[in-house]
């Protein structure tokens, strides 16, 4: 099966839960501040790159796992993914389209929208980090009940 963590941008909540998901950041603790600014693509993807997968890797159960922005059109790249499936005769049950934004708080859209958006990397970063640290938690619990959704439909 192939699982797919978006977000608005994939550069914050896709990033970090597909990397819960594959064991790069910790399920038992918050993370440190440096843990996810080394993440691979955590506050890096570009305007130009909105719509493109990135792959994060591979879980425990041998599932791909991959991270795509679709900005304001999270609903529509959806059905888009699932109704190219369906053209190709492949089955919606091979690919698993996860929301990622509902985890994230206000605190880290604002530090987005200025290092993303606006290019204030340095004032952005610190706080998309700092809005990711204080709801972990909410990453923890989406992660944890895709891996329950999956043990129960493999």
């Amino acid at each position: 099966m192939v699982i797919i963590y978006m977000c608005y941008g994939s550069a914050h909540s896709s990033v970090v839960a597909a990397s819960i998901h594959i064991g790069l950041l910790p399920t038992d603790r918050v993370p440190s501040f440096r843990e996810i600014i080394s993440l691979p693509h955590y506050d890096k993807t570009s305007n130009e790159e909105i719509g493109t997968l990135f792959y994060m890797g591979k879980d425990e159960f041998g599932n791909e796992v991959y991270i795509v922005g679709a900005r304001n059109g999270r609903d529509v790249v959806t059905k888009a993914i699932y109704s190219f499936l369906n053209l190709y005769g492949i089955s919606e049950k091979e690919v698993l389209v996860v929301d990622a934004l509902p985890a994230i708080g206000i605190t880290t859209k604002i530090g987005g929208i200025a290092s993303r958006r606006l290019g204030i990397i340095s004032l952005g970063r610190p706080i998309t980090v700092y809005g990711i640290l204080k709801r972990y938690k909410n990453f923890v619990e989406l992660v944890t009940a895709i891996k329950t959704k999956l043990q129960k439909i493999s």
